[in-house]
């Protein structure tokens, strides 16, 4: 006779497996071996259900076994994510603290911090005491709901409980405040720890790596070394990311001869640092040595093979990385989602579309499933190649899409100015039922920075408080953003005033739509305001200061800027900041000036200081300076005709008519071809686009009949 269990939905009765079949009649002793068994089984909750009366009204031999029931009762319960049962067993008997820290434990692996927050407010209802076991996995549930204050209302506790000494305690705390952005109360705490381990070490290192802050890493890392505390591995992993960001070669090469010197991290088990140095290298520019740590691995793991074709594909090296990728095939590693999912990512920043395209029909062609992961990372990887066509695909092709795919379209369709469709996708989404979070907002406002739809970002930023979408400081820097470069500096402001906190993003997004709207006195006061509160400016927030003297004709302004980001701050200045200089100094017609700033530059200049500087030229009609510059383009670019127009432009402000019929004669020889001008209007809400000498538009006789009046 097949026994059955009873079904709470009220369907029919499933069987029992039969593997627990035998254990059905099992009294006493047996009961408990029968509960250690049912935590392993993956069908046991029906069971359960069914066998609870029976269970509670056994005849147990003593009161000892009866309480080791009632624990692996409520440690079944847990296994089989029936949370209902055994929290009204807690409920049932005057439960003791190990109880209470297992379930909340349970809850935490099962992804139910909000419960174990709960049990967690019950044993303080029935002062039930908390221990140093049980207060870091409260910690965790804080940490992963994301909540401050009851973070805080839990290290209250600790303090008043006197846990405060217990490192162990201290270093959860460290991590909650670290991952629900209080990195100041992290750091503040830290500090206050007499006999920190490497934990709070590594902890707090790698939160800063995490939030951005590579200056304070760095510097945590050399007080690291300075108080002779041996890291462990993960530690060196978190150092060897840190470098990894910060592009230095050099202090790369030393950490790697540390690992080196240190036999105890050579062979180790558990995480391989081989993988983070190859990221490391190839994040410096170095796939030589990337490919020198990869190549002497005695045996290579799919995380290596991984790494080291991202890597190529990072750098651009893609027929490499395929050579690559087929090697791993040939020697029998296949890859996996995480494999594809890496590689994917990497062609969308190394905007790398027909590889990504492979590698989608090797997915299919390998019969992977395109899960919502994958599927987002697709589109994503699409939507950076400019490829909507194929993200639309993508994305139609799977049917229960959550929040992130939704949100990964709209990015799409953003990034390449496609506003109706991404308002449509919007749509869509909010009709089936899906809530936007912060992340879908600051696609939109992004789409409405570079189009410069200011009604469209109006309609967002009204959406966002209508329905109560609450950000970090991203969204309201977004909404900063988008005002700015939308017209509206006065709304930005407002927006930038009301902020209760400000990272440096916010800063810089505020400095730089000044310096769009020509307010170089403004930006400059801002600038000296962020110092005078303690924040650091960071080398793009002087290339918008600089970008704002610029505009605004503040030469020495920005002089004494460049000399003070430099000697002040340790910034080494970046090709951009050249550019900046570049403009400033040729704006103001200190052309020789910008000449010699152009050939002292430490690096190649691009094609947008020489562009700068051409423009300069033209301003001030110097024709020699305008060729010395146009022959340095050509040598970057010998294909793009922006350089041929600019000097064309210059020799017709000299009235040297002969050299402008031979630049336009070279360009159609060579096939050069001006890419048409193009310009946008917002009217009532809808952008008219408009290119140079095109008939498209509805109206297009009216506009052509009122420019031909001035």
């Amino acid at each position: 006779m097949v026994t059955t269990t009873c079904n709470l939905s009220g369907t029919a009765p499933q069987p029992l497996p039969i593997s627990i079949q035998k254990y059905q009649n099992c009294h006493h002793s047996p009961t408990l071996k029968f509960t250690h068994f049912l935590a392993k089984e993956t069908q046991s909750l029906h069971f359960l259900q069914q066998s609870k009366p029976n269970i509670r009204n056994e005849r147990l031999i003593n009161l000892e076994e009866t309480q080791q029931l009632h624990g692996h009762f409520i440690k079944t319960c847990s296994y089989c994510s029936c949370y209902q049962v055994p929290f009204t067993a807690l409920n049932s008997y005057s439960s003791n603290a190990a109880l209470y820290s297992f379930l909340i434990t349970s809850y935490i692996k099962n992804n139910c911090p909000q419960e174990a927050v709960k049990i967690y407010a019950d044993m303080r209802r029935k002062d039930i005491e908390a221990d140093n076991f049980i207060i870091p996995s409260v910690l965790k549930a804080c940490r992963l709901i994301r909540s401050n204050h009851l973070g805080q209302e839990v290290h209250g506790f600790v303090v008043k409980s006197g846990f405060h000494g217990d490192v162990f305690v201290c270093n959860a705390l460290i991590m909650m405040y670290s991952e629900v952005g209080n990195l100041a109360s992290a750091r503040l705490l830290f500090d206050k720890i007499d006999s920190k381990d490497v934990v709070s070490w590594s902890t707090m290192i790698r939160n800063y790596h995490r939030n951005g802050l590579l200056d304070e890493a760095l510097n945590l890392l050399r007080d690291m070394h300075v108080m002779r505390v041996k890291p462990s591995e993960s530690a060196m992993i978190s150092t060897i990311h840190v470098f990894a960001e910060l592009g230095d070669l050099k202090l790369g090469k030393a950490i790697h001869a540390y690992v080196i010197r240190n036999k105890s991290f050579i062979g180790k088990p558990g995480i391989s640092l081989s993988t983070p140095l190859i990221d490391m290298y190839v994040k410096c520019s170095n796939l030589a040595y990337s490919r020198r740590v990869f190549d002497a691995l005695p045996e290579v793991s799919i995380i290596s093979w991984t790494a080291m074709i991202a890597g190529y594909i990072h750098c651009n090296y893609l027929h490499e990385g395929v050579r690559l990728f087929v090697k791993m095939l040939g020697e029998g590693m296949f890859p996996n989602e995480i494999t594809i999912l890496s590689l994917v990512k990497e062609c969308g920043i190394a905007r790398a579309l027909e590889l990504g395209k492979w590698l989608h029909a090797f997915t299919l062609r390998n019969g992977f499933t395109i899960s919502l992961v994958l599927g987002t990372a697709f589109i994503d990887m699409y939507g950076k190649c400019g490829d909507v066509v194929s993200a639309r695909y993508v994305f139609d092709s799977i049917k229960n899409k959550d929040l992130t795919m939704w949100s990964a379209m709209i990015s799409a369709y953003a990034q390449t100015n496609c506003i109706d469709e991404a308002y449509e996708i919007f749509v869509q989404m909010t009709g089936c039922g899906i809530r936007p979070n912060e992340i879908t907002m600051v696609s939109l406002l992004v789409l409405c920075s570079k189009t410069g739809s200011l009604e469209m970002g109006k309609w967002v930023h009204s959406y966002i408080d209508k329905e109560g979408i609450k950000g970090d400081m991203i969204l309201e820097t977004s909404l900063v953003d988008m005002y700015a470069k939308c017209g509206d500096i006065d709304m930005a402001y407002e927006i930038f005033l009301a902020a209760t906190d400000r990272d440096i993003l916010m800063w810089n997004a505020m400095i730089s739509g000044f310096a769009i709207h020509g307010h170089g006195e403004a930006a400059l006061d801002l600038l000296a305001k962020m110092e005078a509160l303690g924040a650091t400016p960071d080398d793009i927030t002087f290339i918008a200061a600089l970008h704002a003297c610029s505009h605004a004709g503040l030469v020495q302004e920005g002089k004494r800027l460049f000399h003070k980001m430099v000697h002040d701050f340790g910034l080494v200045p970046k090709v951009e900041h050249y550019g900046c200089m570049v403009d400033l100094v040729g704006r103001a017609g200190l052309l020789d000036e910008a000449q010699e700033l152009i050939k002292n530059m430490p690096m190649r200049p691009n094609v947008a200081v020489l562009g700068s500087f051409l423009a300069a030229c033209k301003i001030h009609k110097n024709v020699t300076l305008g060729e010395w510059a146009a022959k340095q383009f050509l040598s970057l670019e010998p294909q793009k005709c922006g350089y041929n127009v600019l000097m064309s432009n210059i020799y017709a402000a000299a009235s040297r008519w002969g050299d402008v019929a031979d630049i336009r004669r070279a360009m159609m020889d060579e096939g050069i071809s001006k890419e048409p001008g193009v310009s946008s209007i917002e009217v009532n809400g809808s952008i008219h686009k408009f290119i140079m000498g095109d008939r498209d538009h509805p109206e297009y006789q009216n506009i052509y009949d009122m420019i031909s009046d001035y």
